[in-house]
């Protein structure tokens, strides 16, 4: 009897072994590449700044505008947000909802501007956070021409870091340091 429970165990064994090997080796979780998690790390930044600099330009100055005819102080912020989706598009080839341009025009509520930036951005995170890195190496048509995905999201990187300092320059030519600006000199002063 024993000989015979250890044939059984042994089959078992192999059989799941055999189902092992032959098993889809999609079923098994991949590990997200780290060059997503250093984006959705930098992303995250971003946001954060972002929201910390739209948080201290008050009410009357989100219609501001430093000369005819550029973005006022909120479609600097909105335009973030509306380009977060615009350039997603070309990663996961979904149509965006809505017309690219229309965001950055749709108010000048602060309230509303900051829901905007945060959707736009947990929006783009969520959808970077499934790629795998055969996606990463995948080729795509963009507005900055045939890149993988990869260096396209440098790009979308490079953007917002782009209107993250158009927004502080706004700040500043109305006479607001951003606050982790403001932060590091006070207590620079205190430790002086």
């Amino acid at each position: 009897m024993f000989k015979s429970l250890s044939v059984i165990f042994l089959v078992f064994l192999a059989t799941l072994l055999l189902v092992a090997l032959n098993s889809d080796s999609k079923a098994v979780p991949q590990k997200q590449p780290v060059f997503v998690q250093e984006f959705i790390g930098q992303m995250s930044f971003i946001e954060g700044r972002l929201l910390e600099l739209e948080g201290a330009i008050p009410q009357e100055l989100m219609g501001w505008e430093p000369a005819d005819l550029v973005r006022n102080t909120a479609q600097v912020f909105l335009h973030v947000a509306d380009a977060n989706y615009f350039l997603l598009t070309f990663i996961t080839g979904e149509k965006m909802e809505g017309e690219f341009g229309a965001i950055e025009k749709s108010t000048t509520d602060k309230e509303e501007i900051a829901k905007i930036i945060k959707k736009s951005f947990t929006t783009i995170k969520e959808a970077i956070s499934k790629l795998t890195e055969d996606d990463l190496n995948k080729m795509v048509k963009t507005p900055f021409g045939e890149l993988s995905i990869r260096s396209f999201m440098i790009s979308i990187l490079n953007h917002n870091h782009e209107h993250l300092g158009q927004a502080i320059a706004y700040g500043r030519m109305n006479g607001i340091t951003p606050p982790w600006s403001a932060k590091q000199d006070s207590k620079t002063e205190t430790e002086g």
